[in-house]
């Protein structure tokens, strides 16, 4: 029998390469080794199991391969190794968010350029932003092996070589001081905030979510022991991800009220601040910060991917008349 396709996924971003689904025929054709990974599942329709690390990280491969042209990337083990149409619906959310302050267009090329708040090892969204609309970026993180494995990726895509330029941020409690220097004009930022207060609670995270997906039924027997087993040690799940990328001191809430309160030192330097907010109770504090800095506009975009609903938070200090003088080219 052969193997159904998948219906269009109404809740990814109309622009999303994937919104019709993964088509593993073409995958396959462009990174054979994701075949050793994907089966027909009890509803006769092709995937993968997204509970093994090396089945997400291999889809990742095949997709950036496919649909942005990226040859050679990697990441280290048990780093952040993310989903990527929810990070590409991040970067054309991004798009239509410039476009409201440039006429209902979407400005392209490497004069836009982002700042990306912890980039990871994984470079996902420099790299999406780039092939897509050709825009450039500053990577920062705190972790120098997540940096230098942004590098190599780099350095392995001659095309990124221009576009991606690199910075460690050498004081762990801040966000923008150190990178933002007084020349510097970013058209936007772009962070995936670390969403615990603790280790202890993103184990408990992590082990919550093996629970959920043994009661769903959605893998093996086999891989849910493995992977349960592998938790009382050290938790990884699917999609990883390294000490600094899922926790900090505060949590979401307290990394995102610092970056608030950190951009406002900046407020001529940058036409839109983003972040995402996973968390939708702490988004009423937040506001409340924004008000506080004086944020002359802000913006909520909601996004949702698969059983996730996650939101954008965008904030201006320019005016209207300041954010249309906005120089794209």
């Amino acid at each position: 029998m052969k193997a159904k396709t998948i219906t269009e996924k109404t809740n990814l971003h109309p622009r999303n390469l994937d919104r019709f689904g993964y088509n593993f025929e073409q995958l396959i054709e462009k990174s054979p080794e994701l075949q050793h990974f994907v089966s027909i599942n009890e509803h006769n329709i092709e995937t993968i199991d997204f509970s093994n690390p090396d089945a997400v990280k291999s889809l990742n491969k095949a997709l950036l391969l496919s649909h942005y042209d990226i040859q050679n990337w990697d990441i280290p083990a048990n780093y952040l190794c993310p989903p990527i149409p929810g990070r590409a619906d991040y970067i054309h959310y991004i798009a239509d968010l410039l476009a409201s302050s440039n006429n209902g267009i979407i400005p392209e090329g490497e004069t836009v350029q982002g700042l990306d708040i912890g980039v990871g090892a994984n470079c996902i969204y420099p790299i999406i932003g780039n092939s897509a609309y050709g825009w450039s970026f500053v990577g920062t993180d705190i972790d120098l092996k997540a940096i230098e494995n942004c590098s190599a990726i780099i350095e392995e895509n001659p095309k990124l070589i221009d576009a991606i330029s690199l910075q460690q941020q050498t004081e762990s409690r801040y966000i923008f001081k150190n990178i933002i220097t007084p020349e510097d004009r970013f058209t936007f930022t772009i962070c995936n905030p670390p969403f615990h207060a603790s280790q202890e609670e993103a184990t408990k995270s992590t082990v919550r979510k093996i629970n959920n997906l043994e009661s769903r039924g959605s893998e093996s027997k086999a891989t849910t022991r493995r992977i349960a087993e592998r938790s009382e040690a050290k938790p990884v799940l699917n999609f990883g991800g390294h000490n600094a990328e899922l926790w900090c001191e505060g949590g979401e809430l307290g990394f995102v009220t610092q970056m608030i309160y950190e951009s406002a030192k900046y407020p001529m330097q940058c036409l839109w601040f983003t972040t995402l907010v996973s968390k939708k109770e702490n988004l009423s504090s937040l506001y409340k910060t924004l008000n506080k800095v004086s944020a002359v506009e802000i913006k909520t975009i909601d996004m949702a991917q698969g059983q996730k609903t996650s939101r954008i938070i965008a904030w201006t200090f320019l005016s209207e008349a300041q954010q249309k003088a906005w120089k794209f080219e």
